[in-house]
């Protein structure tokens, strides 16, 4: 923690020269760790059981306040080059916070040569995440996001989706039944194809019909049995 004195002198009549110290403290700076990609970053802020945090991420700067212990903490800093803060995602996790921000240009190929414009606060509060970090002509894949599942979306997206991404397409309703409403979120349920204007009551008529059918077939296979009484009728002759 840092800290700082303050030493002020006061005149009082009864006490002269009267001297009291204050002491301040100071909000930390929370240290960074990062590795990255040819489309992505992946950054850890290292503090463990961060409570009460801010995090606010644009296409070019990342602001963090929170508290881990009994500190302060925060993050300013200016990216080397624009994010895409939209596609990008962190999770609050016991031991750390971690994100993985997508970089603007994703068609170009080249590591950025560091992370942050200012290299002096770079050298002092970034380093490289080792666990993460490949080479640039070792690139294979891209990160491992596992840690993320479940994450917040640092544009605005709802936990555990892309930013962005809001309910689901619309998929309306049959036709005749329109009146029903969609579950929330959902839209409605739009018709099926090719039945548009069909006449929902002839349709179901038609299955009406249908089940009449069954209904007599399976009477004929009760009436098996009856054998004499099938002989007797006249109408089956007739057909044969």
């Amino acid at each position: 923690s840092l800290f700082i004195l303050f030493t002020l002198r006061f005149s009082n009549p009864t006490t002269p020269n009267t001297t009291r110290i204050i002491m301040a403290s100071v909000v930390n700076t929370a240290p960074i760790k990062w590795a990255q990609r040819s489309d992505s970053l992946y950054l850890t802020i290292a503090l463990p059981d961060v409570k009460d945090e801010t995090i606010n991420l644009s296409d070019t700067e990342l602001n963090f306040t929170g508290k881990s212990g009994d500190k302060d903490y925060k993050v300013n800093i200016a990216f080397l080059k624009s994010v895409d803060a939209e596609g990008s995602t962190y999770k609050v996790l016991p031991r750390s916070i971690q994100m993985h921000i997508m970089k603007k240009d994703k068609e170009e190929e080249e590591f950025w040569p560091r992370l942050l414009q200012d290299k002096a606060l770079e050298k002092n509060q970034v380093k490289i995440d080792w666990d993460r970090y490949v080479d640039e002509d070792e690139e294979e894949e891209g990160f491992d996001t596992s840690n993320l599942e479940g994450g917040m979306g640092m544009g605005g997206g709802m936990p555990g989706m892309p930013p962005g991404m809001g309910g689901m397409p619309g998929m309306g309703g049959m036709p005749g039944m329109e009146g029903m409403g969609g579950m929330p979120g959902m839209g409605g349920m739009g018709g099926m194809p090719g039945m548009e204007g069909m006449d929902m009551e002839a349709l179901m008529k038609q299955m009406g019909g249908m089940g009449a059918l069954g209904g007599d077939s399976k009477e004929g296979d009760d009436d098996d049995d009856d054998d004499d009484d099938d002989d007797d009728l006249p109408a089956l002759e007739e057909a044969n």
